[in-house]
């Protein structure tokens, strides 16, 4: 879905498809580079994450496994609760394997701060966290995002996974989402 598609609804485009394309890119060869010797798990957030994902394993040139966990934070709302919810677990024991968290945005941080303590008290032998999108002025809590896509301001986005009230999801590029859609 393209930009004409959505009309006034998207205020302004932030990364575009081939900026995304060739950021998924870089990150992927410094994720080959770091678990290159190491039997990684890629743990991917859903919903959000999903597009992340998919491109971020295809650009990929080692051996990966995949694991997905969908947690939330948010009700219908356009911020966080701050309350985390397991809604889908994983599938396999992650004890003493090296988890890389791939998630779509680190908005306050609660919710990755949460996963993250939980993934290390699971066992598991290294935990670090692949965002696509991180709003540093909307931080409440410090978390350690080793690889980061784009640094955005505080503004309520969508696209590549992202949505409101879930729409928007299947943009190709990310987007501010107007404030007349949900104000």
């Amino acid at each position: 879905m393209d930009l004409a598609a959505v009309g006034t609804d998207v205020e302004k485009v932030i990364a575009t498809e081939e900026q995304l394309a060739a950021k998924i890119a870089e990150l992927a060869a410094r994720v080959d580079a770091d678990y290159k010797d190491k039997n990684v798990l890629l743990v991917g957030v859903l919903k959000g994450a999903i597009m992340a994902m998919a491109d971020l394993t295809r650009a990929m040139q080692t051996h990966i496994e995949m694991d997905w966990m969908a947690v939330s934070s948010y009700g219908s709302g356009t911020k966080s609760s701050g309350v985390v919810r397991i809604l889908k677990d994983l599938d396999r024991d992650i004890t003493g394997r090296h988890v890389l968290i791939v998630e779509d945005i680190v908005d306050t941080g609660l919710t990755l701060s949460w996963l993250k303590s939980n993934l290390f008290s699971r066992g598991a032998a290294s935990v670090e966290i692949l965002a696509i999108l991180r709003k540093p002025e909307a931080a409440k809590v410090e978390v350690d995002v080793k690889y980061v896509g784009f640094d955005i301001p505080k503004e309520f986005v969508v696209g590549y996974g992202l949505d409101f009230d879930e729409k928007y999801r299947n943009l190709s590029f990310i987007g501010v989402l107007a404030k007349h859609m949900y104000s």
